[in-house]
């Protein structure tokens, strides 16, 4: 891996690249001196924006990562910004080649005698939280789980009591005195107390998670029975102890299909699990009756659990990047690849999903897939996604958001070459299709969208107990069971969004830290808040982000 040395301007990251990355703002006429020549640049060039080395002429290739990113549109002197008005996407054909199976596995010595507190499970994973879940079979009864929510959170202790009321109590003061709108938004608010309500009343259960969605229902069969994988894979995760799940009926989101999909996951399921019927019931008081009495019933249960020592590569951490910038592929990605081999090694295992943001990459990653045959299924899976969105008049090549290319993500396979760093350099054991689960030690890709909510959604599904997740603009994603570690791309970030964010890693940027310092930084961290001891900002805030993919083209 690269390091950057303090006071440089700009970075080459691979040997094959005719692209330099400015690492900050350079000046029209700044001078660059690169394989012993010097070139002025022509242009103002943004901090994390890119530059030409040479002279291209349209329809030039243009390398980053080492890998075919993009394509001149029209003749760009050396030292000229790269911008979408001069490039665009391109990237190179992949097909079945040569297993490369070979790589350099990191030191572990500092952590293979280290373990972390967490929930042990009949079926011999170990969660690193203790949740209960209520969960609806179809969006019908989205408002029953709100019912349940509304009478059990605060009474149980779970709802804290710093929000927003008394903020709008005194708003309503100041209107009702006759003060001028200016007044009112110069207004300073008056500090309040964040303490707890109530201590808990199951001191072993950290919270309640109440999961509603738009699903269950019309669309087609297979959006029902992805749906019922989603929340199999949710009930059965190790960071859950038990659920209340809430059926209508006549659903297409039937719970016999979630009860196939619970024990394709788990044959030997054992968990307090209660399935009430609306309209079996009869009455929605007396369903909801039922529910409060088994629900509680259920948490008593999951109170019996306890903090165990367990051995790291009981672990499975998902990878994730929003709100991505021109750092991320270069500080905070790579520092999640160094983490990702290191838990590889260690016996763990790692999602990497996102299928949209793989793009340009396919060659790479196919090869070191551990077999043909898993090759194979990850190649078909790229290429029918991009098909998909192709006929839909979209395509991978739409994936960056307009804020990834004000911050110098201009092309997807730019973007794409830089979060497939979060995956390291270790052999691909398999490759998943959404909603399934994680059964391999080792690193699994993942089909899912680029969108981070549906994917963070499903890599939980298919057991992350933890997630990376790296922002260069600043994303306050979360997710209701599965700890989601914020980490900056740079520090002006960390610095701007201390409340989001809890590791930094602009240190690399700045030369302060190496890829693999920044890693085993991250790694130590991730112990800490599986063992219950660090509580990630997305956590604290309550950021239970859940948006289940409606199989189509996300990207």
């Amino acid at each position: 891996m690269f390091t950057i040395e303090t006071e440089v301007s700009y970075l080459q990251i691979h040997p094959k690249d005719n692209i330099l990355v400015a690492l900050k703002d350079l000046e029209k006429g700044f001078a660059v001196d690169f394989q012993n020549e010097i070139t002025y640049l022509k242009d103002h060039v943004q901090c994390k924006h890119k530059f030409s080395t040479t002279d291209l002429k349209e329809g030039d290739e243009l390398y980053m990562y080492g890998v075919l990113v993009g394509e001149a549109t029209k003749a760009i002197p050396a030292g000229s910004a790269l911008t979408t008005a001069n490039i665009h996407h391109a990237t190179a054909p992949f097909s079945m080649g040569e297993r490369k199976l070979t790589w350099q596995k990191p030191d572990i010595s500092k952590f293979e005698a280290l373990s972390f507190n967490g929930f042990a499970r009949a079926d011999g994973s170990v969660g690193t939280a203790n949740y209960w879940l209520v969960i609806p079979m179809v969006f019908c009864e989205n408002r029953n789980v709100g019912v349940l929510k509304d009478a059990l959170v605060e009474k149980l202790g779970y709802k804290k009591a710093k929000g927003w009321a008394p903020e709008v109590d005194q708003l309503i003061g100041l209107y009702k005195t006759g003060l001028s709108v200016s007044d009112i938004l110069e207004t300073e608010f008056e500090q309040n107390s964040s303490t707890k309500v109530t201590d808990r009343v199951f001191a072993n259960v950290d919270g309640i998670k109440f999961l509603t969605h738009d699903l269950g229902c019309g669309g087609i069969r297979l959006d029902s029975e992805a749906l019922c994988g989603l929340l199999a894979g949710y009930i059965t995760h190790p960071n859950v102890a038990g659920a209340t799940v809430l059926s209508l009926g006549c659903q297409h989101a039937q719970t016999s299909i979630l009860m196939n999909e619970i024990f394709k996951r788990d044959a030997k399921f054992d968990k307090p699990l209660v399935v009430l019927e609306q309209q079996v019931s009869g009455t929605e008081q007396q369903m909801l009756k039922d529910a409060l009495k088994q629900t509680f019933a259920g948490l008593i249960k999951a109170n019996e659990q306890h903090r165990t020592p367990a051995p790291l590569h009981k672990l499975c951490i998902g990878m994730e990047c929003g709100g991505s910038d021109g750092f991320s592929g270069i500080s905070a990605n790579p520092a999640l690849g160094y983490v990702s081999d290191l838990l590889v090694s260690l016996g763990g295992s790692v999602i990497l999903a996102e299928f949209p943001e793989l793009c340009g990459v396919e060659q790479e990653l196919s090869d070191r897939c551990i077999d043909e045959d898993v090759a194979q299924r990850f190649m078909d899976l790229m290429t029918t996604y991009n098909a998909k969105a192709l006929q839909d008049g979209s395509g991978f090549h739409a994936n960056p958001s307009p804020g990834n290319i004000r911050d110098g993500l201009i092309t997807d396979a730019i973007k794409s070459a830089g979060a497939a760093k979060k995956g390291g350099n270790s052999p691909i054991v398999a490759v998943l299709d959404y909603p399934e689960k994680v059964t391999s030690s080792g690193l699994n890709l993942l089909c899912t969208p680029g969108s981070d909510v549906e994917s963070t959604t499903a890599e939980v599904a298919a057991g992350a107990s933890i997630v990376l997740f790296t922002t260069g603009l600043g994303t306050p994603t979360g997710n209701p069971i599965t700890p989601v570690i914020k980490i900056a791309t740079n520090s002006a970030l960390a610095q701007r969004m201390p409340d989001i964010i809890d590791i930094d890693c602009g240190t690399i940027i700045i030369g302060k830290e190496t890829i693999e310092e920044a890693g085993e930084r991250i790694l130590n961290y991730i112990i800490a808040v599986a063992s219950g001891e660090e509580i990630p900002k997305a956590v604290q805030l309550e950021q239970d982000d859940f948006i289940p993919w409606k199989r189509g083209v996300s990207l």
